[in-house]
């Protein structure tokens, strides 16, 4: 079994540099047709019914996305208990620590902090235990982006009418406060995506939160906090870190056989009996493993898999599929969106790339992007955009999800903006290989 894995990564690596030139300037049709050229609009109420008259290779696909929480997590026995013995004291109306947890994406932080909550939650119910949780992710937009839109969404969450903007932001704070009061529970304020937080609103908001019990008479509140960010602590204001992690925990990358086993659990319960070809769980296994052990994108493969083989009218899911799949995907979520960004865009990411290569990915500092960036302008014949620009567009890269941007304060010595590449090493070189040919540059 192991060998045969090896087999599959090495071939995928072997692959990989031809297959992101195609994805990133070529405009390769997909090869995924619903209905024919011969086809129109008319032929539309014939096509859906034909299509709901044709058996489905999935029985239930939901269990393929990343917010299912199964009836088993697997290899996160040790993760889970630790933190099921944080979170217990609940259950007697004490206060829990304070806990943040940490690992990569796709390393199952969230599925396992949810899954201890969810049974905390029921055993509150059955023995009446005034016990609540509140689950934030911070990535969205309108419920975490400002710290006026968060916690007018937590006071809505325990009750109170707030209205979308208008109040003053210590008003907020306060009905949020007295309805935690009113209620009387102990509340576990779960904030996903926690470094997210941090950076669209700063750690100010951090510090009032951790210190909320001291404002609350009648109510208890502990914070679980999660993040991909495993520096993201360290930069944290002293008392904000001793206060948000009085317990911390990491979670490991999976590796490629856990992940395999994690994704036969799933096809089980997500296609029909022998509707997935012996082979397809490893290859997603395989892709998963090279970009750091994401289950998450190990799952995403095998339902957009799933998805392409149904609509070519497959009666299987084979391991083209996943090829395909992984084609796709790769093309939807970076390369495309890269693809179609002017070349001063491009140049700026490559100079942030070749920077982050000099510097064996530490961070990188707004200055030395654009006197890299300079010089590469000269090289391929490129008119310089002032620094201001270039830092506008560093901004849009970080929106893309390419980069991470944090704003570091220096006191009086002004502030400044921090640099790291947001996408796994592998990711990171197959797009600085593909800049390089698109800017015309030699290696």
């Amino acid at each position: 079994m192991l060998w045969e894995m090896y087999i599959v990564i090495f071939f995928l690596e072997w692959n990989i540099i031809y297959k992101v030139q195609r994805l990133l300037f070529s405009k390769r049709n997909e090869g995924v047709r619903v209905m024919s050229d011969k086809e129109n609009q008319h032929d539309l109420g014939e096509f859906f019914e034909s299509y709901l008259n044709r058996a489905s290779l999935f029985t239930e696909k939901q269990v393929l996305q990343s917010t299912y929480i199964p009836p088993e997590i697997p290899h996160r026995d040790g993760e889970i208990k630790q933190i099921a013995n944080i979170l217990a004291p609940a259950l007697r109306l004490e206060r829990p620590s304070n806990i943040f947890v940490y690992g990569k994406t796709g390393t199952g932080k969230t599925v396992s902090v949810r899954y201890v909550l969810e049974n905390l939650m029921k055993t509150a119910k059955e023995k009446k235990i005034p016990v609540s949780t509140i689950y934030v992710n911070c990535k969205l937009k309108k419920i975490a982006d400002t710290e006026y839109r968060l916690i007018a969404h937590l006071a809505r969450e325990c009750g109170k009418q707030i209205p979308p903007t208008g109040l003053p932001t210590d008003e907020i704070y306060k009905t949020f406060f007295s309805a935690l009061d009113e209620n009387g529970r102990l509340l576990i304020l779960v904030l996903d995506e926690i470094d997210q937080l941090v950076k669209k609103t700063g750690d100010g908001l951090l510090y009032t939160l951790s210190r909320v019990n001291e404002e609350l008479k009648n109510a208890k509140v502990a914070i679980a906090g999660i993040s991909n960010d495993l520096t993201f602590i360290e930069h944290l204001d002293p008392r904000v870190k001793s206060s948000l992690s009085e317990e911390e925990l990491l979670f490991p990358p999976y590796n490629a056989l856990q992940i395999k086993d994690i994704l036969d659990k799933r096809v089980k319960q997500a296609f029909r009996n022998g509707a997935v070809e012996d082979g397809v769980t490893a290859k997603c296994a395989a892709y998963a493993a090279m970009e750091h052990g994401d289950s998450r994108r190990a799952l995403e493969l095998l339902r957009v898999s799933g998805e392409l083989a149904e609509r070519n009218g497959q009666g299987k899911v084979t391991t083209k599929n996943v090829d395909e799949a992984e084609d796709k995907i790769d093309r939807d979520k970076i390369f495309e969106a890269l693809a179609t960004q002017p070349t001063q865009m491009q140049a700026t990411l490559y100079s942030i790339i070749a920077i982050s290569e000099q510097k064996n990915n530490s961070m990188i500092f707004t200055g030395e992007v654009y006197e890299l960036y300079k010089d590469l302008c000269k090289k391929v014949g490129l008119r310089p955009l002032t620094q201001r620009r270039v830092s506008d567009m560093i901004s849009e890269l970080d929106m893309l999800g390419v980069i991470n941007v944090r704003v570091i304060s220096k006191g009086r010595y002004g502030r400044t903006r921090e640099i790291k590449m947001a996408v796994p090493r592998a990711t990171t070189e197959r797009i600085h290989h593909a800049l390089t040919a698109s800017l015309g540059l030699r290696r």
